[in-house]
């Protein structure tokens, strides 16, 4: 099984030439950019988990009714929000689209499991920091979804063979046929194979001047759009299962 999700959260990168870009169009950014991934996802018929940060998930009233109106799953992705905030967030969303929130994401920040399950989340999808050299260390993962205090975890997935993370970094380097490759091998010994992407990628960088390191600019934007085509292009060539991991877990 292949889950595919993405992470909703505006790009923060300053720009050259002390060029000044607002908040807001920032936000316009990544609506733009989500746009562009739900189209190709619709293309392919392919269900996918939205994780939005929490700070703008009541700013993207329209998107995050369209992301959910056309079958995927709406999550959160917590940065640095407080637990008051993330339960009022959910309580707002899951009145406003009339639908559950069962999943959270962390990175940096994180809340425990006991209160991210009494504020009742089903499960917490944490990753780590990925940038040039971290997706090249050997690591070791266990790869199967846990319980602890009620709650499921979720881990990252990490290639058996290879030992790189599916992270938004690697899918972003690495060469499609070498993913793909990748990600065959692993679902001959795992389970599932979460994979995880920022909608920052999908933008193009230049166009706005963003100051971004060039291990981390190369393939944005429109290559980008590209390379996820051609990975659901695979996807269903292969008829490899898909799902949003709502449905996965439970």
């Amino acid at each position: 099984m292949i889950l595919l999700t993405f992470n909703l959260i505006n790009i923060e990168s300053e720009t050259k030439n002390e060029l000044k870009i607002s908040d807001v169009e920032r936000l316009a950014i990544t609506e733009a950019n989500t746009k562009s991934v739900l189209r190709i996802l619709d293309i392919h018929e392919v269900k996918a988990s939205f994780f939005i940060e929490i700070s703008i998930v009541e700013k993207l009233k329209n998107l995050i009714k369209a992301i959910s109106s056309q079958g995927h799953e709406i999550a959160f992705y917590n940065k640095n929000s407080s637990s008051s905030q993330i339960e009022f967030t959910k309580k707002w969303a899951e009145d406003f689209l009339e639908k559950q929130i069962r999943g959270i994401r962390q990175k940096e920040f994180k809340i425990g499991e006991t209160e991210l399950k009494l504020m009742g989340f089903k499960y917490i999808s944490n990753i780590d920091h990925a940038d040039i050299l971290f997706p090249f260390k050997r690591l070791k993962r266990d790869s199967e979804i846990t319980e602890e205090n009620g709650i499921s975890i979720v881990p990252e997935s990490i290639s058996p063979y290879s030992q790189l993370p599916y992270n938004d970094f690697v899918f972003q380097v690495l060469p499609m046929k070498y993913y793909q490759n990748m990600v065959f091998e692993t679902l001959k010994n795992d389970d599932f194979v979460l994979v995880y992407l920022d909608i920052w990628q999908f933008t193009d960088v230049k166009k706005y001047n963003f100051k971004v390191p060039f291990h981390r600019s190369f393939n944005c934007g429109k290559k980008m759009e590209d390379k996820l085509e051609e990975f659901l292009v695979w996807i269903n060539e292969k008829e490899l299962a898909t799902s949003r991991m709502k449905d996965y877990i439970f």
